[in-house]
């Protein structure tokens, strides 16, 4: 099985409570607030690991939680960042969120994201004391985390890419020219899921990667049979090569029918640079003959899998077709930028401070009694506990 989406839930830790504490020792009288911070929430991040094929490890978890911060306590001691963990996916894989926008592209090894930011940490009451307020008697809660519901889709990078009709040799051709051993055999549809291998440099000084994807048929870019699952995949190929089955007469309408689904498909496919491979040249008497006038065929080249004839030149000719590319840009910390930025709508404008008989609330309250239940929840309240709001002080319910 090869899975190229996946759908996790995220969650960022919660920050730590700041600590309502003053300093009581035999010696010293009237110590004042030592309340020390909570520690931040830990984030959640995807990382691109270059050893992953595919997202079939999203099968068995799909979510994911970060560490709490750790509460501040007295003596001004801070308490202990949450634990930031790590996902890994393969690289290529596009993070979507709920809506579908792109939220980034880890297009590129090592390259890193934070899908989900801890909390804040609330600050102890020795932050609060001032010339005029010796002894504050309250200390910030934390806030929670982010959490988020994201898709992962996985673009396959690869130099070239062979496109075609079922039968038409591509896994063949790909045993050929590369390392990858897929499945071949002499009925349609033996490719079930996309391939890589790897073809290297006469001299040995390059490597290019080739991708496999299932055959194509008419229709496919509306779901009809398998490759249009995977016609994502060619987004990312700088070169298409297009395989034809030449023992028959009709190469012209062979290429017409695979054209017209990538035009249809679209991202660019329709006019992405083609080299045409003439297989089977072993099956027929005389040499096949390709007269389409058109500026994105680059080359066309007579093949035969079954005898070799050919490949060596088609092998050379993949890594002039093919030049290297400038290396994609990854900040120095590996850290991607978020793509799309929307400011989250109805962000928080009150905190939740906790006092020596419960709770304050700090700025502007919501007018949702549910919002404020849940933030007094999230810091630790319970029914009964004191809550002062706007000077007036209410029993939780």
């Amino acid at each position: 099985m090869f899975d190229d989406r996946a759908r996790i839930h995220v969650q960022a830790g919660r920050g730590g409570d700041g600590s309502l504490h003053f300093r009581r020792e035999k010696h010293v009288p009237k110590g004042g607030p030592d309340g020390g911070d909570g520690g931040p929430g830990g984030d959640v991040v995807l990382v691109a690991d270059p050893d992953l094929r595919d997202l079939s490890a999203f099968r068995a978890k799909r979510s994911f939680k970060a560490g709490s911060g750790e509460p501040g306590r007295g003596a001004l001691k801070h308490g202990a960042s949450g634990e930031t963990i790590e996902i890994r996916v393969p690289v290529g894989t596009q993070v979507l969120d709920a809506d579908a926008q792109l939220i980034a592209d880890l297009a590129a090894p090592n390259a890193r994201v934070v899908a989900a930011r801890g909390g804040i940490a609330g600050r102890g009451n020795k932050r609060f004391a001032s010339p005029t307020r010796r002894t504050p008697r309250f200390a910030e809660t934390g806030l929670l985390g982010e959490e988020a519901t994201l898709d992962l889709r996985l673009k396959l990078l690869a130099d070239a890419a062979l496109v075609g009709l079922p039968n038409a040799g591509k896994s063949s051709l790909l045993a050929r020219i590369s390392n990858a051993r897929p499945k071949v055999a002499d009925y349609p549809f033996t490719t079930l899921a996309p391939v890589l291998g790897t073809v290297d440099a006469p001299d040995g000084t390059r490597q290019l990667t080739v991708l496999d994807v299932p055959g194509l048929i008419e229709g496919a870019s509306e779901g009809v049979g398998l490759g249009h699952e995977f016609l994502a995949h060619l987004e990312r190929a700088n070169l298409l090569l297009h395989v034809i089955d030449a023992a028959g007469d009709d190469i012209s309408e062979r290429f017409a029918t695979i054209d017209s689904e990538l035009a249809a498909y679209g991202a660019g496919l329709e006019s992405r640079p083609q080299a045409i491979v003439l297989n089977k040249i072993d099956l027929r008497a005389d040499q096949p003959s390709f007269d389409v006038g058109d500026d994105r065929i680059v080359r066309v080249f007579s093949v035969s899998c079954a005898t070799g004839a050919g490949i060596d030149e088609l092998k050379r000719a993949l890594f002039e077709l093919c030049p290297p590319q400038a290396p994609v840009d990854v900040p120095v910390d590996g850290m991607v930028d978020f793509l799309v930025y929307r400011p989250k709508p109805g962000g928080r404008r009150f905190r939740v401070l906790r006092t020596d008989r419960g709770f304050r609330i700090s700025g502007i309250p919501p007018s949702d009694e549910a919002e404020l239940e849940a933030a007094l929840k999230a810091a630790g309240a319970r029914k009964g506990d004191e809550v002062e709001v706007d000077g007036e002080v209410l029993e939780l319910q």
